[in-house]
């Protein structure tokens, strides 16, 4: 099982899709392990996306996210990264798919709606930004096996 950082940008929050866009993780069988409505720092916003600090947009990509709450969630699953990120679709909500978060509720090329860590490594960094210790748990769904095939003893 692996665990990534999923925020629902200010767009989102403001737009009123918080709920729509957690259903979607949940129906999916993803686990919420940590969930909180935060407003980001500027510091926070500038350790977060430190890598994009000479790229034209990041002074507006970090107005935008400091500019309303967020929601963060740590989310957990069997492949939760990569699950996660073809649920989110393509970067543009001009260009991402239907039946995806960005294709069905985004049309934006700036506001796109939420994020997503891109690899085990960088969820665990982000996580460790977003959550403190004791703030994302361990929790065992009675559903679970329903959701993944446990009968090599192992989540497939």
């Amino acid at each position: 099982m692996e665990t990534t950082l999923i925020i629902l940008k200010p767009d989102a929050v403001q737009r009123g899709l918080m709920g729509r866009i957690i259903s979607r993780f949940e129906d999916k069988g993803l686990q919420i392990v940590g969930c909180k409505l935060m407003q980001i720092s500027q510091q926070l916003a500038a350790t977060h996306y430190e890598a994009h600090q000479s790229k034209p947009f990041y002074p507006g990509l970090v107005k935008f996210m400091t500019s309303s709450p967020v929601l963060v969630m740590a989310v957990r699953g069997n492949g939760a990264i990569t699950i996660a990120r073809n649920m989110m679709g393509a970067t543009f909500g001009s260009k991402a798919n239907p039946g995806t978060i960005r294709g069905d509720f985004g049309v934006s090329n700036s506001f796109n709606l939420i994020h997503g860590s891109d690899s085990p490594e960088a969820a665990e960094r982000e996580l460790r930004l977003f959550f403190g210790p004791g703030e994302v748990l361990n929790w065992k769904r009675d559903g679970d096996g329903w959701i993944y095939d446990m009968s090599g003893g192992k989540a497939e």
